[in-house]
């Protein structure tokens, strides 16, 4: 009976070292479930098994973040920083629909950003904003590059000078390689798989964007650098929108940090299979109004990371 007790007391030992977490991310087939993929086998090497990571589907950053009110210390998230500070104080996508557990929205680290892509056939001839008068644009629908497009064109001047092509934007690549659009605008980490795909198939400009241009959008300026895409031999300077991996304070610490120290000690060799992680750097730590976890707090301060001042 003693030696009973003892193995069933080693056997629980052993299954309590695993800890099991929930990553929820994005559509199935999209970039960022790939992502979430690619993070989960990193966290699960990095640990040497300890820290297993289950990727669920998710219909989108707002829901990502309703799922707070219900979920508890095992769940990890991703969405825009702009998405949680909104969720705390009961705004935008959440305004009469606050929780308690909102204020308690902690971040880890950040993944790629979602970056704008203005991408027109070489023919065309067009190289910046401006140039797209009096082409035909794919803009796709209810995505948030579809948005972000449809208000650079309101904001530069183009509204009714620019033709929107009635399409989904998973029809951009062979509408755009037989001549039926002008360009397509699309927003995703970088490199974009459908820009990829354009660009090996038929020569285009993916547009820069001037400073001055960058600061009316009101988002982050980010650059794509030179030769990421087929024919580009300048960096591109575009918007993005920033994307953290967040989770609550009912994570445990200890947990909080192995995933950020194990994220940021893998980000090389993600990189070296999916280039879409070298666009992830420390200087993304620094979005307004974020408070870090104090998991993620100490691994930061560990390595003399600033982050911003309310932390």
């Amino acid at each position: 009976m003693a030696v009973g007790t003892a193995l069933s007391a080693v056997m629980m030992t052993a299954a309590s070292a695993e800890t099991r977490i929930t990553y929820k991310s994005a559509k199935t087939g999209s970039s960022y479930y790939q992502m979430g993929v690619e993070l989960a086998e990193a966290v699960k090497r990095g640990t040497d098994g300890d820290v297993i990571m289950t990727i669920e589907e998710s219909q989108g950053s707002v829901q990502n973040v309703m799922e707070v009110r219900a979920r508890g210390g095992d769940y990890v998230f991703t969405t825009p920083p702009s998405l949680a500070t909104a969720a705390a104080a009961a705004t935008g996508p959440f305004a009469d629909k606050g929780h308690e557990n909102f204020s308690e929205i902690r971040a880890l680290f950040p993944i790629p950003s979602l970056t704008m892509h203005f991408v027109m056939s070489a023919e065309t001839g067009a190289t910046k904003l401006a140039d797209i008068e009096g082409t035909s644009v794919l803009l796709g629908k209810g995505s948030f590059g579809a948005t972000e497009g449809e208000k650079y064109i309101d904001l530069f001047g183009l509204a009714g000078k620019v033709e929107i092509a009635d399409a989904e934007l998973s029809n951009a690549v062979a509408a755009l390689k037989n001549g039926q659009i002008d360009g397509f605008v699309t927003a995703g980490s970088w490199p974009a798989p459908n820009v990829i795909e354009a660009a090996a198939s038929t020569p285009v400009t993916v547009l820069s964007m001037s400073e001055e241009e960058i600061a009316k959008t009101g988002r982050t300026a980010m650059t794509i650098p030179a030769g990421t895409y087929a024919g580009q031999s300048a960096d591109i300077h575009t918007t993005s929108l920033p994307v953290m991996a967040f989770t609550t304070t009912a994570m445990d610490e200890d947990t909080a940090y192995l995933l950020t120290k194990t994220f940021w000690e893998s980000k090389a060799e993600m990189a070296g299979v999916a280039p879409w992680w070298d666009g992830v750097n420390v200087d993304m730590l620094n979005q307004d109004g974020i408070a870090f976890h104090p998991g993620a707090v100490r691994y930061y301060d560990e390595q003399g990371i600033a982050l911003p001042a309310a932390n």
